[in-house]
């Protein structure tokens, strides 16, 4: 980063400790924070659209449909969720490379699965062998969005099913007594309604979420954790710099990182709640009331 930081032997004190912290590394350690913070603003919106759309299942007088998305509600949120992410990326990656190699190397005479080796052909593979590295990293990062999706989907499913089950019926069947149509009075009604029952639970949903965020370690996806855990460890003579087991200053730096990330939204989702609240016939709604009386 700077000109005296170019023979890192010569170097001690202060001016070592900051050209370590600027090494190139360290820059890839600081971006690693965007891409947690990118996981968690691609996936948040996601897996709502998951859940709204489970939840909608779910309600549907279609017998198939409402199954499938109980089924979905049930299955993904009775699975750990290491398991599911480490088995579902492979699957997922595996299942995408064998429709391709169907497609693209029809005339491919040998067996995809040889005991434990997955092979396919060249022109199957995701990205191709040949594409930079970048595209390698952005193909594990959309594996790992789409598995935080459905998992996180399959909860926000069912905080949102219980809160369209929680809007009084009365105020739907009055909708109805006015001449309103079936898909009036879900789209006026009932979605504006149940925000305030859904709040409290997908506020527990996105701490979850942010905790969550390290599993992309586990996914092959260079994150936070996988930094802290490179830059802490004992270094040898082969590192630029050497130094101790520092893995507990970075893990605390973490601990601190995501202590502040969870306050700070716990702020915003308590103000996002009041507002909501307001004029509510629900119990912080009340509250309200007769503050303002």
């Amino acid at each position: 980063m700077f000109a005296q930081c170019a023979d890192p032997a010569a170097l001690n004190g202060p001016i070592w400790m900051l050209c370590y912290l600027t090494s190139g590394k360290h820059m890839l350690f600081y971006y690693s924070f965007g891409t947690v913070l990118i996981l968690l603003a691609i996936t948040a919106p996601v897996a709502l659209a998951f859940g709204f759309g489970g939840a909608m299942a779910a309600r549907a007088h279609n017998r198939a449909l409402s199954l499938f998305g109980k089924a979905y509600m049930l299955m993904v949120r009775g699975i750990p969720d290491i398991i599911f992410f480490m088995f579902f990326v492979i699957a997922l990656d595996q299942g995408l490379e064998t429709l391709l190699h169907h497609v693209r190397c029809p005339d491919w005479t040998g067996p995809i699965r040889t005991g434990l080796e997955f092979k396919v052909c060249p022109e199957a593979k995701i990205p191709p062998n040949s594409a930079p590295q970048i595209w390698h990293q952005v193909y594990g990062f959309a594996l790992a969005v789409v598995t935080f999706a459905i998992v996180f989907g399959a909860f926000a499913a069912n905080v949102l099913y219980g809160a369209m089950n929680a809007v009084p019926r009365a105020q739907l069947e009055t909708a109805e007594a006015y001449g309103l149509s079936s898909r009036q009075v879900f789209r006026r009604i009932l979605v504006p309604q149940m925000w305030v029952y859904a709040l409290p639970g997908l506020s527990n949903l996105w701490l979850i979420l942010i905790k969550a965020t390290p599993l992309l370690f586990l996914l092959g996806v260079n994150d936070i954790v996988f930094w802290a855990q490179e830059l802490g460890g004992s270094k040898t003579d082969a590192y630029a710099y050497p130094h101790d087991d520092w893995r507990l200053w970075y893990f605390l730096f973490l601990l601190f990182f995501y202590l502040g990330f969870t306050r700070v939204s716990e702020i915003v989702l308590g103000r996002l709640t009041a507002r909501l609240s307001r004029g509510q016939a629900t119990m912080a709604g009340e509250a309200m009331r007769k503050v303002a009386a």
